[in-house]
This record gives structure tokens, sequence and C-alpha cells, in this order.
């Protein structure tokens, strides 16, 4: 019996707004509240890229910690599931 082809990833957009807490991760959503996902990683980085660019730009740099991030997310979760 063949088992069922697992969707592909998704990749979702976090950024850590809070700079006194460095374990706050927050995911990026749209204006109308739902979350943002993508099914491509090139396509999600340059949505982080146009959504923070300062702070894209300052990690290119090492100018600090990171403070945004692309996640994977696994091809089985629901899309815009508060996680």
């Amino acid at each position: 019996m063949p088992y069922p082809k697992p969707r592909p990833p998704k990749f979702k957009l976090q950024v850590q707004e809070d700079d006194t807490d460095h374990r706050l991760w927050h995911d990026v959503r749209a204006p109308d509240g739902k979350l943002l996902v993508f099914d491509r990683e090139d396509e999600a980085r340059a949505k982080l890229g146009e959504l923070f660019p300062v702070l894209v730009g300052l990690e290119k740099y090492a100018a600090g910690p990171k403070r945004t991030r692309v996640i994977v997310m696994p091809g089985d979760e629901e899309d815009g599931e508060d996680r």
C-alpha cells in the first residue's frame, strides 16, 4: 500500500520587534491579519526584504543580532494556523 506523498513545505516570515527580549519572535501577517505564507523560499526572502529593508540590510553586514528570519513549515500544517 503506497503512502501518500507529503505536500511540499511552505515558508513563513518572523521578526523580532522587541530589542529587550531576543527570545520573542512574531509571525508576519498581512494587513487582513492572515499569516503570510509562501510556496518558495526565495519569494519569502524577497518579501522579508521588502517589508523590513533596514533590518535585513543590517543583518547582511552583521551589525547586531539577527532580527528577521524565514521559517520552513511542514507541508501538512494548515496555512494560517497560529503556532
